[in-house]
């Protein structure tokens, strides 16, 4: 069964942008289209599901109780949104990815690798971390020494889990990022000007909260990947 990239299309402002979006996914892909009216439903032969954003359904979603989107905890495809007010080019280059070193969503990274791969773009791979809870506990400020093997852990488990996808995509370059943040924070950050921020979808508050500031703030369309 051939597989196409699934958008949406209506006359409102998001799905215009994300069925535009679409459009160009599809052909860096090799892949037909497929739009759909209103809210796209999955099919089996989707590779993509791209839906339009408005901001404003996500501007009040402050707390760990409103609601993602409908859609975001169900798909069984990799969701792409992208937001109607997109403020760099739509088809901008570079990929950037979010990555939990110790706990790495295998199909988050292989869908942020293809895509940098059909871009002929770098990949930005960004993991945040924070300092240990015996931090706090010290009387005096964190002595950069300590601060400093610290990060070299967290880089070099970053490393780690990467090593296998680096070897497999010689071709592609990649930026390794360990940033001391909060995860949406480092995301936001290191997404500016990129064509696309990947993360990985996990169950828990932690990471609604992630996707929630990443769909309030992001500057470019925000990919979704289910494990």
């Amino acid at each position: 069964m051939e597989q196409v990239i699934l958008a949406s299309s209506d006359p409102s402002e998001p799905s215009r942008t994300a069925a535009d979006w679409a459009a160009h996914e599809a052909r860096l892909r090799g892949l037909p289209l497929r739009v759909v009216h209103g809210q796209p439903q999955e099919v089996s032969e989707a590779k993509v599901v791209v839906c339009g954003l408005r901001r404003e359904d996500v501007a009040d979603s402050q707390t760990a109780g409103t609601p993602l989107p409908a859609n975001v905890e169900a798909a069984a495809r990799p969701l792409v949104f992208v937001p109607d007010d997109i403020s760099g080019p739509l088809h901008s280059e570079g990929v950037t990815l979010g990555v939990d070193a110790r706990n790495p969503a295998a199909a988050a990274i292989a869908f942020a690798f293809d895509s940098a791969r059909i871009r002929g773009s770098r990949l930005h791979v960004v993991h945040a971390w924070s300092l240990p809870a015996s931090a706090a506990e010290l009387p005096f400020a964190i002595p950069e020494e300590d601060r400093a093997a610290w990060e070299d852990q967290e880089v070099q488990q970053l490393a780690d889990a990467l090593q296998p996808w680096c070897e497999k995509h010689p071709e592609i370059p990649v930026l390794q990022d360990v940033v001391l943040f909060a995860p949406a924070q480092a995301l936001l950050h290191c997404s500016a000007g990129a064509a696309l921020v990947v993360v990985g979808r996990r169950p828990g508050a932690e990471w609604r909260h992630i996707l929630r500031s990443l769909l309030r703030e992001a500057t470019c369309p925000v990919a979704v990947v289910p494990s």
